[in-house]
């Protein structure tokens, strides 16, 4: 009869767990059919997350007040006499014995309601699951997918923000947070213990942005570009930064009684272990990122696709997992592994790896993300350790509103004294609206809800999520026109081409379709090389440094792009360099040298060029070796034309002066 009851149990077990996942399919097919609905219908005043999160607070509405309630416990069995809790616990009935896990702590109040529900307890997943599972695939994209061009244009900017800006911010909200604590605790509303670690782990919680809803509706409206690239830049990085900064305050760890006072000593390892976390995790994730573009080099899986893609997808999906094993921060570690599979190994890829793996990971994106915020309207209902605090809730929002404008103006007033290009009023407004909560700082928080206080501060992220999703997210639109930043792209024309490169909606790092006129008339002293000479103005001397290495020495390693290193290598490593050369980069080069023909007319020469040879219009002709710029300018080297040719300079930026007419020669022979 024992053996009948388990087996019952366990079917029943089984079938719950089947209508949980089934709960949660059928959430996501409502998301996705409402988001037709809603871009079929050009609607923008809610974005797609927050659907998510509606339909998870009517599930859970249903499920809380709508399902019988049924409970699994007999009776309560008295241990007084141990002092701790027990991680693992066998009891022995009858002389069979039982194992037990831990799940946590249940205030007195509680004890009679505890699990009435067993479908809230099936619904309610382990927090290591938004971690191993859902994040993973989430920060990859965002490292995958990310626009070189207009990124490294805003380098130094998006650091500052991401680094310097989420610490200010992280110490600014501890602090204000730790002065609405002792004034809860001078009315009485403070029951259990609520150190000021506990509210630096709170700020470093918040600190987390995610404006996915902000973004979402920049890419479909085509905002400025440089607006997009630091609002997207700063919350890659800020998420990162966010959470090897809460592991870093986790660390803190005063010597002496009081093990919540402030230690000098202390203080300055907690630093310490955020630069090893950070560093090691960032080397961890290019280290993989490395090791995947020479297995796919040296292999000849682009032969096979699908064992192509599959390598991948483990190799990138393990980075997460090799860090966390290793006691770094996986979100680190996939973030720039992503980085470094996009720069090095897609172009290993085959063509049909490269549309698979971008498809694949677009997809694990979009379903993990909308997971993660119907489980946040879910949770609100399901979850049974919420505690809500109104003095808290309210101080919470002041001190993050306090925070990201601390975080935003003084840092852009700094910034605008080294750029060329000002960020004005109008984005940093912007940037200082856009600071919505998300997926990141819902994980951060739900980590750990052992103790009354990571309950309190778990309660109050949730209602920030959802505040600044629906209420900041829905007045994205009426923002951008308020503060006058332009929107909309037009269709891109014979003018409007070298335009539309730098407006979000057409992809950044892919040149323009080509043109079907006979020729085209380049202004060198139009805006187009203005602009080309901004942008190689305000690209930042340790990246042009960086970029030269990388295009003549790791591209030519790495990948079959890239010149020859026969040709940027020592003499002496003739060997090496011929071993580590792919053939493919001698065909890519002799492709580009058979390709080098045109027909230029300049104002005071008439000059036909054609692979080695040279004719002017007086009839000397000559020999044709190296790429000599007009005015007795200076030969530019491979990586500088390559630089300018991934900023957006290349092919567009003309050193004389006056009318260039460029006429396609197409070879007879």
């Amino acid at each position: 009869m024992e053996e009948i009851a388990t087996e019952k149990e366990a079917e029943e077990s089984h079938r719950q767990d089947s209508v949980s996942l089934l709960t949660f399919i059928l959430l996501l097919t409502l998301t996705i059919l409402t988001i037709w609905l809603f871009k079929h219908r050009r609607v923008r005043f809610l974005h797609e997350t927050g659907l998510a999160m509606i339909y998870g607070l009517i599930v859970g509405v249903i499920l809380r007040y709508g399902i019988p309630a049924t409970s699994g416990h007999d009776k309560s069995l008295s241990c007084s006499q141990e002092d701790r809790p027990f991680s693992t616990l066998l009891v022995n009935v009858s002389g069979k014995f039982f194992e037990y896990t831990l799940k946590g702590e249940i205030s007195p109040g509680k004890i009679n309601n505890v699990e009435q529900n067993d479908m809230l307890r099936k619904v309610t997943f382990d927090p290591e699951v938004f971690f191993n599972i859902l994040l993973p695939p989430i920060i990859f994209h965002a490292g995958y997918s990310l626009k070189k061009r207009h990124f490294f244009r805003n380098l130094g900017s998006i650091l500052a923000y991401a680094f310097l800006g989420t610490a200010v911010s992280c110490f600014i909200i501890g602090n204000l947070m730790y002065g609405v604590v002792k004034l809860m605790k001078l009315v009485g509303q403070l029951s259990d213990k609520f150190y000021y670690t506990d509210c630096l782990l709170f700020g470093a919680i918040i600190s987390a942005t995610d404006p996915v809803t902000v973004l979402a509706i920049f890419n479909e409206l085509h905002a400025d570009v440089d607006l997009y690239a630091l609002l997207f830049g700063e919350s890659v990085l800020n998420d990162a930064v966010a959470i090897v900064l809460s592991s870093s305050i986790v660390a803190y760890q005063p010597t002496g009684l009081n093990t919540h006072a402030f230690d000098a000593a202390a203080f300055f390892k907690s630093v310490g272990v955020f630069l090893g976390i950070f560093s090691g995790s960032f080397a961890m994730g290019a280290v993989t990122g490395v090791v995947t573009a020479l297995v796919t080099k040296f292999t000849k899986l682009h032969c096979f696709p699908l064992l192509e893609t599959a390598l991948f997808f483990l190799m990138s999906w393990s980075t997460f997992l090799l860090a966390e094993a290793c006691g770094f921060t996986g979100v680190v570690a996939v973030l720039f592994c992503g980085i470094t599979q996009a720069h090095y190994t897609y172009n290993n890829l085959s063509v049909e790896s490269r549309s698979r793996t971008k498809q694949l990971f677009e997809v694990l994106h979009f379903l993990a993300e909308n997971f993660i915020f119907s489980y946040m309207g879910l949770a609100l209902f399901t979850f049974q350790k919420h505690i809500f605090s109104p003095i808290f809730i309210i101080g919470a929002f002041i001190a993050i509103f306090l925070g990201r404008a601390a975080h935003i103006y003084p840092l852009s007033f700094f910034l605008n004294l080294g750029r060329r290009h000002k960020i004005g009023w109008n984005f940093q407004h912007m940037m200082m609206f856009s600071g919505l909560r998300g997926a990141m700082a819902f994980a951060l928080a739900i980590r750990d809800t052992a103790t009354y206080s990571h309950q309190m501060m778990f309660s109050t992220t949730l209602l920030i999520v959802f505040f600044t999703v629906w209420i900041i997210g829905g007045g994205t639109t009426p923002m951008l026109s308020w503060l006058n930043i332009r929107v909309g792209v037009q269709d891109p024309s014979e003018d409007d081409l070298n335009e539309t490169r730098w407006r979000v909606g057409v992809d950044p790092d892919q040149d323009p379709p080509p043109s079907n006129d006979s020729f085209q008339v380049l202004q060198g002293d139009g805006p187009d090389a203005a602009r080309g000479n901004r942008t190689k103005q305000e690209s930042a001397w340790i990246f042009r440094l960086w970029y030269s290495f990388d295009h003549n020495y790791l591209k030519p390693i790495l990948t079959h792009s890239g010149p020859p290193l026969t040709t940027t290598l020592p003499a002496w490593c003739g060997l090496l360099a011929r071993c580590l050369t792919s053939p493919q980069v001698y065909e890519n080069q002799e492709q580009l040298r058979d390709e080098d023909s045109d027909f230029i007319l300049n104002d005071g020469d008439l000059t036909l060029t054609y692979g080695d040879s040279t004719i002017t219009a007086n009839g000397s002709s000559g020999s044709h070796t190296a790429t000599t710029s007009l005015e007795g300018r200076r030969t530019k080297s491979s990586s500088e034309e390559a630089l300018e040719r991934d900023l957006g300079m290349g092919d567009h930026e003309v050193s004389s002066r006056g009318t260039r007419l460029v006429f396609p020669l197409e070879d007879n022979a």
